[in-house]
């Protein structure tokens, strides 16, 4: 596929929003190889005006200075283009690397809402902690907020003609697509160029890690276990120098902070909602599994019980990347012998989720949290209920609306 054919819909809609009135800055954030500094190259393209492009995404990260730097730079471009002001368009990248970059763009922007100087500012980052921090203490009010997600079924079919098992193996990466003909091949850009970047660059670059080592095999321990519950302590058994369960479940939110795994939580209602649970394991991009496992895409579709994790873990993944930032948690439920995959709660309804790759499963489950709660409203995925084809194309949220 040559660089750039396929575009992705967030393209269209940054255009759009950039046709209002209403002046804002417009944000991206998401996982890293997704596509959001080609979407801003796909916008550049299509801009009638200059274009200043930055990335922050350097061996030491930069200071706020930087950012003034390249607002300058565009500020001069205005003044040599006096008949276009409007049409300046300011991409920054990676701008979580720089320190305390959200205060000095709010400065940078409230002058320019002032003066109108015709600077149109796109800002991408790949770490949502980082980011959401920025947003939240200083640009109140100031932004238009676009998450790009891991790519989705549907994405991958149009981009590269794949079926649904190949994007079950090899993941939603568009930058990983050329080279599964050679699984090796693809297995060690996965690894070298995908995961260690973003354990590198985004998690233990840019976070507090007092134990480096300890997030990085709690990494692997993960992507082991897709869509599996993992009680701490069993973690703190398979962990050197492991420290305590608080330690894990703080690294576990960074990793997931950088796009790359969940613990879900145990749905609990009631006094003992807020008592800590064993997580489940949701991988966001099933390539993080498949690369490291080791195993041929033919190997692991004969392994039945490995790829019902692997299908699970998709479901899980699909929700996850989809509802994040609304108003809607996803979590799992156990009681004993009885256990629901996925539970979703929105602000008005419940819902229950099955899913059924193959293996048999009792519907014992879902008809014993559905006695639970009554007002829960079931769904079996993988059936006649509701086929994974038609789950993996439906955004979750038009679902449970």
């Amino acid at each position: 596929m040559p660089e750039y054919q396929y575009e992705r819909p967030v393209v269209k809609k940054i255009l759009k929003v950039f046709e209002s009135e209403k002046r804002l800055l417009q944000i991206l954030t998401g996982p890293r190889q997704v596509g959001k500094t080609t979407a801003a190259i796909q916008i550049s393209k299509k801009w009638d005006g200059p274009v200043i492009n930055a990335t922050a995404d350097l061996p030491l990260p930069p200071g706020p200075e930087w950012v003034r730097a390249q607002w300058n730079l565009a500020i001069s471009k205005a003044k040599s283009n006096d008949k276009r002001q409007q049409n300046i368009l300011l991409i920054l990248d990676e701008v979580q690397k720089v320190q305390g970059w959200s205060e000095v763009v709010k400065e940078l922007w409230d002058l320019e809402c002032r003066e109108k100087k015709g600077i149109n500012v796109i800002i991408l980052g790949s770490s949502s902690l980082l980011i959401q921090k920025g947003l939240s203490e200083s640009l109140s009010g100031r932004f238009f907020l676009h998450r790009c997600t891991h790519w989705g079924l549907a994405e991958m079919e149009k981009a590269f003609s794949w079926g649904m098992d190949q994007w079950l193996f090899y993941g939603g990466y568009p930058g990983a697509a050329p080279f599964v003909a050679h699984e090796e091949i693809w297995s060690q850009y996965v690894t070298d160029s995908l995961i260690e970047t973003v354990l590198a660059k985004d998690v233990l670059q840019l976070q507090t890690v007092a134990k480096p080592a300890l997030l990085r095999q709690l990494f692997m321990l993960s992507i082991m276990h897709p869509a599996q519950i993992l009680s701490y302590n069993k973690m703190l058994g398979q962990l050197q120098d492991a420290g305590n369960t608080t330690t894990l479940a703080h690294y576990l939110k960074l990793l997931e902070t950088a796009f790359l795994i969940s613990g879900l939580e145990l749905f609990r209602q009631g006094r003992s909602a807020k008592r800590a649970s064993s997580p489940k394991l949701i991988l966001w991009n099933n390539a993080l599994s498949n690369a490291i496992a080791g195993r041929s895409f033919e190997n692991t579709r004969q392994d039945y019980s490995w790829w019902g994790r692997i299908v699970e873990n998709a479901v899980g993944a699909h929700l996850l990347n989809h509802l994040v930032g609304l108003p809607y948690s996803v979590y799992y439920w156990r009681n004993r012998n009885n256990e629901v995959d996925f539970v979703v709660k929105t602000p008005n309804d419940l819902w229950a989720l099955e899913v059924k790759s193959g293996n048999a499963k009792s519907p014992k489950g879902i008809s014993a949290y559905c006695r639970l709660y009554p007002q829960a409203r079931p769904l079996i995925i993988g059936s006649q209920n509701m086929s994974f084809d038609e789950f993996f194309r439906l955004d979750p949220r038009e679902l449970f609306q």
